[in-house]
């Protein structure tokens, strides 16, 4: 977990502190309940993905009573599970069923049955498979209404945001440079690095 870690990677957000109501710990464990993470279930279900809410400490609860509050901060995290069937082994697996059937009904199976072949092969390696596990930090100051998503991926970012967005319906506006630059109206070409900084201080530099 990047904060506990101490990591430095993370995009900014920031909300109206007037969206916290006074009960603070209340309106946290009731929509982070709301937007909480439910597992995978291989032996019945055919999703390959699942993410949602957890506590910060353990990635396996999402136990919200005991509190996340600590320093003025909300502290928590989002997980997200991914389940990947490998492709080449249901290759193998449904070549090695298609052996067996050949010599069983002396015939190659048509194509229907290979099919339905396909998809237990496939669901029969989805419970032998375990998801993958990627658990982001999120840290809420309840005073400034700052939100920090502690990720460098720009997709886990976005799916954070909109989970934020739905749990607590809030809208978390980002606070990137150049969305504040947006926010001021400030000129694209302004956030162009300096010629200082570029190391060309004292030389003509060509306009592109």
């Amino acid at each position: 977990m990047p904060i506990l870690r101490g990591s430095v990677t993370f995009a900014r957000f920031h909300v109206d502190p007037k969206a916290v109501p006074r009960d603070a710990r209340h309106f946290f464990s009731r929509a982070l309940a709301r937007g909480a993470f439910e597992p995978l279930d291989v032996q019945r279900g055919e999703e390959d993905r699942a993410a949602g809410f957890v506590t910060l400490t353990d990635a396996d609860s999402t136990d919200f009573a005991g509190g996340v509050l600590e320093s003025g901060r909300a502290l928590f995290a989002f997980r997200v599970d991914t389940l990947r069937i490998d492709a080449a082994a249901v290759r193998v697996e449904l070549e090695r069923w298609a052996v067996a059937f050949q010599a069983e009904h002396k015939r190659p199976p048509a194509r229907r049955e290979r099919t339905a072949a396909k998809g237990e092969v496939r669901h029969n390696l989805r419970k032998r498979t375990d998801p993958t596990t990627r658990v982001f930090d999120v840290s809420w100051n309840l005073a400034s209404g700052e939100i920090l998503v502690w990720a460098a991926s720009r997709k886990a970012v976005e799916e954070i945001a909109a989970a934020l967005e739905t749990a607590f319906e809030v809208n978390p506006a980002p606070r990137s440079v150049v969305a504040l630059a947006a926010a001021q109206k400030i000129p694209e070409d302004a956030l162009a690095p300096s010629p200082e900084l570029m190391g060309l201080a004292g030389q003509e530099v060509p306009h592109v």
